[in-house]
């Protein structure tokens, strides 16, 4: 694809955020309305696009991908963990375990998904989703401890019953044993999943509404935590995937998740235990912000 298609399909998606930030603005998108538009998207359309995405006659390449993505996944989320601290060593505990998460966790399924389904169809949204089961794991587990006071996660069996999840499988088996499924379904959970891309930048942009611009700007501590977010862990992880001569898909795919901004979960969860909400809703609006700068960026860099 070229730069050019690349830049206008990522300018698109930014152009919907406005659209979201607009609606809030103008009250269209109260609270309640963004809460239910964001149930939609988890539990109906991103689990309908992620199954659609894995329309495709078995292939012994897609599935060693599979597998690599997979793997590569559980070793980048096992090494951010352990090594995420040493940053944020100085800040204070809350601030710094908002700033863990945001460093280990991208916003893979309101940004990861759109993106690359905009370059590479539904073949990028596949891969991504086996990237994300790991991400999901361990942001329903530790994620959930860096929160919680009571550091309780939620159970293996709660985490893996996730629409998002439970998706993956669904379609990782309908992959393996080709099945193919009857037009009339496929078209139902291709239409609805077609949903997702626009919704989830129009429930973004309805998040970002809710932001005081005249605080969000004098945090640097943010502007620290999104270098190393949007620019730090996608270029280390870009050069040890080439020093390993990791197939340029797999590299790709790898890299552009992890180019996306602080995962959208790390404001809601500020919410759901009180813990320094607002600047957590403030991380990932910047990086959101800054990320319309290092996204074409870092796609410019992987060709």
């Amino acid at each position: 694809m070229k730069d050019s298609t690349v830049i206008n399909q990522v300018l698109i998606l930014f152009l919907i955020i406005g659209v979201g930030y607009y609606g809030r603005k103008r009250n269209i998108i109260n609270g309640e309305i963004n809460k239910g538009l964001n149930k939609i998207l988890l539990e109906l359309t991103l689990p309908m696009m992620i199954v659609s995405s894995f329309d495709y006659t078995f292939s012994s390449e897609i599935m060693i991908n599979i597998v690599k993505i997979f793997i590569y996944s559980l070793v980048i989320h096992i090494f951010l963990i352990i090594i995420s601290i040493l940053p944020y060593i100085k800040f204070d505990k809350d601030k710094r375990d908002i700033l863990r998460f945001i460093t280990i966790f991208s916003n893979c399924g309101f940004m990861g998904y759109p993106v690359l389904g905009s370059i590479y169809g539904k073949i990028g949204i596949l891969y991504a989703s086996i990237f994300n089961i790991p991400s999901n794991i361990f942001m329903w587990s530790f994620g959930v401890m860096l929160f919680s006071k009571n550091k309780k996660s939620k159970g293996l069996k709660n985490i893996l019953l996730n629409p998002g999840i439970l998706a993956v499988f669904i379609g990782v088996f309908l992959f393996i044993f080709s099945i193919k499924l009857p037009k009339p379904i496929y078209s139902t959970l291709k239409s609805v999943g077609d949903v997702t891309t626009p919704l989830s930048m129009i429930i973004i942009g309805a998040m970002i509404g809710d932001i005081s611009f005249k605080k969000v700007f004098k945090e640097i501590s943010i502007y620290y935590a999104s270098f190393i977010r949007l620019v730090l862990v996608p270029l280390t992880i870009y050069f040890i995937l080439n020093m390993l001569d990791v197939d340029f898909m797999v590299r790709n795919v790898v890299v552009i998740v992890e180019a996306m901004p602080a995962a959208a979960l790390s404001a809601i969860f500020a919410q759901a235990y009180n813990k320094k909400p607002e600047f957590a809703s403030q991380t990932v609006f910047i990086t959101t912000l800054l990320s319309v700068i290092t996204i074409p960026a870092v796609l410019k860099l992987l060709g």
